[in-house]
């Protein structure tokens, strides 16, 4: 069987973009062949700045001839009906054959579909495959119809087996197909023609082309390492930079250059990222002075000079970029962290919420009524929260986004703020992911939660909520980062008092009817609020809630701990816990407090586990169903008590003397909230339970013992749920 081999050889491919077109031609085709009836052994991708190629080996070399009966109407169905039949199986009347079927006779037509020559196939499917490749962004270049990403010079097509190589014809807007290929822009741009894969993969190495991504990245990598540590220094390691440059040269040549004495008191992430941005390079850094002080970059070339020339061009270039960087730091630290907080009222955080001066004077409200709850200084937490987004006005986060926090960090520090406002500043972005520490420090926390807080309950507010696979607020990451900062650190807060007044108060603010004219916030976090609205034509002097608002707000709370829920099941499961178990402890009480929540559901898990949390979640199913069907059928509900003095077995009365012994041990752990000692309380209840069920009927002639019975199951059923709701526990 023979190999396939493609390349399309172009101008340069974006290398964020080269990974996923080899992915995709390597999909296309091999979908395609197959549909055709074209199957293969295994296939191969690879992409470099010029070429995308493909690899096919154990290629059929033509598709099986099919043979299918397709059954019509009957013999005496009208004419126009058989003749739509024929038309559809492209046959004549002569063709059909007639056979007996349960219904008479009726027509069946035999289609025989020759194999096609492979080469015929492959022409077909990669020009289909070339004319409709899903690149992001794609032109058109000359007079033809081709959009490609960038203009496509050449095509190679071949079809190679121990007789040797053949071209698969194709033209494609006149460029026709062939066997050969360019290597090196610079160093081998003669083209050659090759006759298999192997060929290719070699003579392209012999024209300085690393045809393998990985090859390339890996190269890069052991070169800049084996530079920085005969140095004595150590490449910072960015795999995202890796696989980027390794997509922008065809032949890596690692160079590595000096870092100006004029830049080395900026932050080493400034450093970091104006070179990573802008230039492309690797940050090299001295582990003793913990300092960046020297950078590699990766040319697409060898020269005679060994790279001198390529390495002064880049390090004048990078003088001037970092020279920038040097100006916004130094105009930066030489502007009060007063003034920045002031600029941020001219930063529009949402037309419907107001500016980022109110958005922080509301984060400062909402971390100083936290802070107790997390272990910090209310004053500490107001303060760090009234400056942490202060360097979203600096230059530098201006000019590198991706540093907000780590400078706001660096400016506290600056203006002689503790070093809890200083890290707050930082960390209370945190956590970005699932994967992203969560910050301990109890200002951080606290700040970090207000934030977050204060945008799910702002955009929940003005009805800007996350619709199915659309996010663009990022408040489901929002509602994760709330969920790992409350479990993570301990933190008990009862969240829908937390939402409630504030998104009353926002959903006013945003509709223009509550107005403060020295925009403060006054403090929510109270037991009731003073509603009332104002009938004067001036200007209230402080932020009034109106009724309906309120009323909206509860429902909008509601709804926005709903999705809390959501994510906290997501976020369980990943744990180990299964989702019966969470829907059972979210329909008990309190579960707006996501740590009581966590610990219960931790528990039963645990306790479901067991040999006695299995049996006794039979035990009350029995228990609970019986009741549930007679107090069905008797139209009452059996919850009044049940009295020994009925009982009429010693399996009975041990039940009762059971029920009471774990009711008095199982109270008072449920208050302490010790839901293991609760459960294992509620465990002991296993024997007695079995043994009453093996021993006594409930529905018993004598009506009095049959409705105690009914009353004694139902306190198996009260106690049963007092640390979970077991009827939502499926087994």
């Amino acid at each position: 069987m023979p190999d396939l081999l493609i390349e399309l050889f172009s101008e340069e491919i974006p290398a964020r973009m080269q990974a996923r077109a080899a992915a995709d031609l390597k999909r296309l085709v091999t979908d395609g062949l197959v549909e055709a009836g074209l199957t293969y052994a295994s296939a191969g991708a690879f992409s470099t700045p010029r070429r995308l190629a493909l690899s096919v080996e154990g290629v059929l070399s033509e598709s099986p001839t099919i043979r299918e009966e397709r059954k019509g109407p009957r013999v005496d169905a009208p004419d126009k009906a058989i003749e739509g039949f024929l038309r559809g199986a492209g046959v004549s009347r002569d063709d059909l054959e007639v056979r007996d079927d349960k219904k008479g006779q009726v027509y069946f037509a035999i289609i025989e579909k020759p194999g096609c020559p492979a080469a015929d196939i492959i022409a077909q499917v990669l020009e289909t495959t070339i004319r409709n490749f899903p690149w992001p962004k794609s032109m058109r270049w000359g007079a033809g119809t081709l959009r490609w990403v960038r203009p496509l010079h050449s095509i190679l097509c071949i079809l190679s087996d121990e007789a040797g190589a053949n071209v698969v014809p194709l033209d494609i807007d006149g460029i026709k197909s062939g066997d050969s290929t360019e290597g090196h822009r610079f160093m081998a741009p003669a083209r050659f023609s090759v006759s298999s894969f192997d060929d290719y993969s070699t003579k392209l190495a012999k024209a300085h082309v690393v045809l393998n991504a990985q090859e390339r990245a890996d190269h890069i990598w052991n070169d800049a390492t084996n530079q920085a540590f005969a140095q004595g220094l150590e490449v910072v390691e960015d795999k995202g930079l890796l696989s980027e440059v390794a997509g922008l040269v065809e032949w890596p040549v690692v160079l590595m250059g000096d870092i100006a004495e004029d830049f080395m008191g900026l932050p080493p992430e400034v450093l970091q990222t104006s070179m990573r941005e802008h230039q492309k390079f690797f940050s090299v850094r001295n582990p003793k002075a913990d300092r960046i002080e020297k950078f590699v970059t990766v040319a697409n070339r060898e020269t005679t000079d060994h790279g001198k020339t390529i390495l002064a061009g880049n390090q004048k270039v990078l003088f001037a970029r970092l020279s920038d960087a040097k100006f916004f730091w130094e105009n930066d630290l030489r502007t009060p962290l007063a003034d920045m907080v002031a600029k941020l009222a001219n930063v529009t955080f949402h037309n419907k919420l107001g500016t980022q001066a109110e958005r922080v004077q509301r984060i400062a409200a909402l971390a100083a009524e936290i802070a107790p709850m997390v272990g910090a200084d209310p004053a500490l937490a107001k303060q760090a929260a009234e400056v942490c987004k202060a360097d979203l006005s600096s230059e530098m986060v201006y000019e590198f986004p991706e540093l907000q926090g780590l400078m706001g960090r660096y400016y506290a520090q600056a203006a002689g703020l503790p070093q809890e406002v200083a890290n707050a500043c930082q960390a209370h972005y945190s956590p970005l992911g699932p994967s992203d520490d969560v910050p301990t420090e109890p200002v951080s926390v606290a700040v970090a939660l207000a934030d977050k807080i204060d945008t799910l309950t702002g955009f929940w507010a003005i009805d800007e909520k996350p619709t199915g696979s659309k996010d663009p607020f990022a408040l489901r990451r929002a509602a994760l980062g709330v969920i790992r900062l409350v479990l993570e650190n301990g933190v008990r807060v009862k969240l829908s008092n937390t939402f409630c007044p504030r998104i009353a108060y926002l959903d006013a603010v945003s509709d223009a009817r509550v107005i403060s004219t020295r925009g403060n916030i006054r403090p929510f976090l109270v037991d009731y609020y003073e509603l009332e609205s104002s009938t004067s034509d001036e200007e209230p002097t402080e932020p009034v809630l109106l009724h309906k608002h309120l009323d909206d707000a509860k429902g909008k709370s509601e709804n926005l701990l709903s999705f809390f829920h959501d994510r906290l099941k997501v976020y369980l499961k990943d744990k180990g816990i299964t989702h019966d178990v969470i829907d059972a402890c979210l329909a008990m009480p309190n579960n707006d407090d996501l740590t009581l929540l966590n610990k219960r559901a931790e528990a039963l898990q645990a306790f479901l586990r067991t040999d006695d949390g299995e049996n006794l979640l039979q035990g009350y199913k029995r228990a609970s169903n019986i009741l549930s069907a007679e107090e069905k059928k008797d139209g009452v509900e059996y919850s009044y008590g049940a009295d020994i003095k009925f009982a009429e077995t010693d399996e009975e009365r041990a039940l009762f003397k059971a029920l009471d012994t774990a009711e008095a041990a199982i109270a008072p752990a449920l208050e302490q909230e010790d839901f293991a000692t609760a459960m294992s309380e509620m465990a002991k209840l296993r024997a007695p339970i079995d043994a009453f069920f093996e021993a006594v009927q409930v529905n018993t002639d004598n009506a009095t013992v049959r409705r105690n019975r009914l009353n004694l199951l139902s306190q198996i059923r009260k106690i049963c749920t007092s640390v979970a709701d077991l009827s939502k526990v499926e087994g």
